[in-house]
């Protein structure tokens, strides 16, 4: 019975799966708010009456495309703004960061820049609640550097939105520029590097 039910779970998983990435191919060509669940029913095959099985609505299925687009990333931010290294190589690994990912996951970045102040609601405050979480755990890193030293909460955590809405804005440049050429990817990796070091000198000045 459980190895029945271990399948049944399985396939019920990969259904949901196929209706998240025929949601994303849609949306290469077209906001969510014009996404139809007949729609996106036909990209996978199967009778609309099956969509509810996984998901309440579209828009119920537009925040799970943003959990699967920023949930992954918590941990790898995190670590990438760890005291581990000075500015430089912080900055350094954000910018990485950034790149690998949009070249990887370009679907889900361009989803995330459209959808972010897009007319969908409740996609609209899932991403604003990735974001504000980012910046939380932004913000307890920063706390541990020798320069917080004296900043009020409130000030760490300007700083923290900060780094993530430049590291959002980065994101974006580089999917821009995915299809250009090595010297357009280089010009946005010295762009993307040259404003998160500018944030990270009006720091270092910002109790003068």
């Amino acid at each position: 019975m459980s190895h029945t039910l271990g399948i049944r779970q399985a396939q019920k998983q990969k259904t949901r799966q196929a209706f998240l990435d025929a949601a994303l191919a849609l949306l290469e060509e077209q906001s969510l708010s014009s996404l139809g669940l007949r729609e996106v029913t036909r990209a996978v095959g199967v009778a609309p009456t099956a969509f509810y099985r996984h998901f309440r609505s579209i828009p119920d299925l537009g925040v799970a495309l943003v959990d699967e687009a920023l949930g992954s990333l918590h941990p790898m931010v995190r670590e990438t703004v760890s005291t581990t290294g000075d500015s430089e190589e912080r900055i350094s690994r954000a910018v990485e960061l950034i790149a690998h990912y949009v070249a990887a996951h370009p679907s889900h970045v361009r989803f995330i820049a459209r959808e972010r102040h897009g007319g969908v609601q409740p996609v609209r405050e899932a991403i604003g609640g990735q974001l504000a979480r980012f910046a939380l755990e932004v913000k307890a890193e920063l706390a541990k550097d020798p320069e917080a030293a004296g900043w009020s909460d409130d000030d760490v955590l300007m700083l923290a939105r900060l780094y993530v809405d430049q590291m959002l804005i980065s994101a974006s440049l580089f999917l821009e520029a995915l299809e250009g050429s090595a010297e357009e990817r280089d010009r946005v990796t010295r762009l993307a590097t040259r404003q998160l070091r500018l944030i990270t000198i009006g720091r270092d000045h910002w109790l003068d």
